[in-house]
């Protein structure tokens, strides 16, 4: 008899009950449908698939592009009793060869997968053995070109289903506008599907705009009257470091982070913040993804994020806890200015793409028709100084080829070594006997790590064995890399720096098949977010978490009662109706003729009753024509 997900929830996670909207998404899953859930950050996406992967029979196969994620998933469930693991960018062809082996003979539930991975040989293979009790796709919004980050490579999803049609996919995002939500529903395949949608509305969330010039004075203000812990947002890694600095000399306690720094240094800022011995975190936003801090009182952001969907995820970090909290934007036309421009700029003249995938071909000294899913530590900044490349024209174009399919770029994340005895324990004995300098070494690690070396990869810590063994840490390295090489066993070194990987063999960059139209499509996309960022920031005619609603969807008249526009409401409605009639003013001046309807649309109006009111009072005071087709003008004097 399978255990109920309530007993799971209770037993393995240590809650008591389920977060809104949980409860459902689960029992869908577990009565085996398709099912699409549309739940904001901070919404206890994880659980949605952990429960039902440990009650049904089976693996669970997690596809993910967050790699750190994924790399915090299982090791949390490891520490829970639960067998879990996962195949990324970086790992050797032998440990995915052994970790897949282990997912279809060993008791694995969960493997976490990234979506490059899916198309190669190897993993389809061991899919086709392995008894799957359930597809869970994270960040499905990646698998729609009209989402944020699209990823070609979450195309390849509904091609495994064909080898293992009866199982069932769960597609879970936190960001999700309606035609993303449509194109995810057909690009899975999902039939008859379950489609759950938390509202976006956060009720202990005060979203503001706040316009400032001197932004470090302005926040420095905001953290005075707010207590508790708080997130800064910017966009470049120096300015994580100067905020940090001057806070400190405020009297503020705050640390910087970002993908540039070293890792054991990220882990100790990262921790020392969880734990509270300081109050700002000052980040890129490469701070943040799986961080479950139920104590963020506020988020920051100094530099507009590039739309929406990133701004929504990254202020949805305060409040988890459903305490006040607040979301506060800094910013000045300037800024808004420079949003709109870098937007023009992300997609880079084609020419200059292939340019850039010819560097990147000599810098790996990669043949063509080669190396297909072949990582590499990879530093974009220091590889554009090597060929004289603009830094950030760079670092788009190597967008636009991740976005084509071609690379896949993960941030730095810290790879502890692995090992795995590769020989029968007789075979390693007798190597012991035959290489007695190294027997030492091979009998600390058996104590240590125990048998579960012969059957798969584990983590090891050198400074350690060093310790142990009263020797230095380079010599056990030495002597490892020896083992590696008598092939006894298979030794990977630990990493900390970013890589790329080529998910195709490589082309002749004369000849590469970038896909024009869809580049063109996510080009003009990409300006259009950028432009409701801007208009996000500027407007003052509705409630903030209206406007967020209505542009992923989500149609209401509920005012959120929190945000700037609605306490200023509550303050002095006659000063907030002044403000709406000059916004009303100034869509006319811009496009003439407007018909109520297109006129709302302009204005992202929700309150209908409260609009018209206002347009009839405007209509009275002779500011505003109407004429017989219904379309408004203004008053010509």
């Amino acid at each position: 008899m399978q255990p109920s997900p309530k007993s799971i929830l209770n037993q393995v996670f240590g809650w008591e009950e389920f977060r809104p909207v949980q409860e459902q998404v689960i029992q869908a899953v577990v009565e085996g449908k398709d099912t699409l859930a549309l739940m904001p950050t901070g919404g206890g996406k994880s659980l949605c698939y952990q429960v039902p992967g440990l009650v049904k029979e089976g693996i669970c196969i997690v596809v993910s592009p967050l790699i750190a994620l994924m790399k915090d998933q299982v090791d949390q469930l490891r520490s829970k009793g639960v067998l879990a693991a996962a195949v990324f960018s970086g790992m050797s062809y032998k440990e995915i060869d052994r970790t897949l082996d282990n997912c279809v003979h060993g008791d694995y539930k969960f493997l976490y997968v990234s979506p490059e991975r899916l198309k190669s040989e190897l993993f389809l293979e061991r899919f086709k053995q392995m008894n799957v009790n359930l597809i869970a796709v994270d960040e499905a919004h990646c698998i729609s070109q009209w989402g944020h980050d699209f990823r070609p490579s979450y195309l390849e999803i509904s091609a495994i289903r064909v080898f293992q049609p009866e199982v069932k996919v769960l597609a879970l995002t936190a960001t999700a506008t309606p035609q993303v939500e449509q194109e995810i529903l057909e690009r899975l395949e999902m039939k008859s599907p379950a489609v759950f949608r938390q509202s976006f509305a956060r009720e202990n969330l005060s979203f503001s705009v706040r316009l400032a010039e001197n932004k470090l004075e302005k926040g420095k203000e905001i953290l005075s009257r707010v207590d508790g812990t708080a997130i800064w947002y910017v966009r470049n890694r120096q300015a994580t470091h100067q905020i940090a600095k001057a806070l400190n000399q405020l009297g503020v306690k705050a640390g910087a982070y970002h993908a540039g720094m070293k890792m054991d240094l990220r882990n100790q800022q990262q921790e020392a913040w969880m734990k509270n011995q300081f109050r700002v975190m000052v980040s890129t936003n490469a701070f943040g993804m799986g961080i479950d801090k139920p104590d963020v009182r506020v988020v920051i952001h100094s530099d507009l994020p590039e739309n929406l969907e990133n701004y929504y995820q990254e202020a949805g970090r305060a409040g988890r806890d459903g305490k006040k909290s607040f979301a506060v934007i800094l910013s000045n036309e300037e800024d808004m200015e420079l949003l709109l421009k870098r937007a023009d700029l992300v997609y880079p003249p084609l020419d200059f793409v292939k340019k850039v995938y010819q560097c990147l071909a000599n810098y790996f000294r990669i043949a063509v028709g080669s190396n297909m899913l072949s990582s590499f530590d990879f530093e974009w900044s220091s590889f554009a100084e090597t060929y004289n490349l603009g830094v950030l024209e760079t670092f788009y174009a190597l967008k636009v080829l991740e976005e084509e399919g071609f690379i896949g770029i993960s941030e730095s994340f810290f790879s502890p070594s692995k090992l795995h005895i590769l020989v029968s324990p007789q075979q390693l004995y007798e190597v012991q006997i035959s290489h007695a300098a190294l027997d030492p070494l091979v009998k600390l690690l058996l104590r240590t790590y125990g048998g579960n070396l012969f059957s798969e990869y584990l983590k090891i810590n050198e400074s350690k064995l060093a310790k142990n063994l009263e020797t230095s840490e380079a010599k056990v390295i030495k002597s490892l890399q020896l083992l590696a090489k008598l092939e006894v066993m298979d030794y990977e070194e630990r990493k900390d720096k970013p890589q790329i990987t080529f998910l195709t063999s490589r082309y002749d960059a004369g000849k590469l098949p970038l896909n024009f139209k869809r580049i063109e499509l996510r080009r003009e996309l990409t300006k259009s977010k950028a432009n409701e960022m801007v208009t996000y920031t500027r407007q003052k005619v509705l409630c903030r978490t209206q406007f967020i609603q209505e542009y992923f969807g989500e149609h209401t008249d509920k005012q959120c009662g929190v945000c700037d526009w609605c306490v200023a409401q509550k303050k002095d409605p006659t000063k907030e109706s002044s403000r709406l009639k000059s916004a009303v003013l100034e869509t006319l001046k811009q496009e003439a003729g407007l018909v109520l309807e297109k006129l709302m649309e302009k204005m992202k109006v929700s309150d209908a009753d409260f609009f018209l009111k206002l347009l009839r009072e405007m209509l009275d005071e002779g500011l505003l024509t109407r004429d017989v087709g219904g379309k408004f003008n203004i008053e010509k004097r």
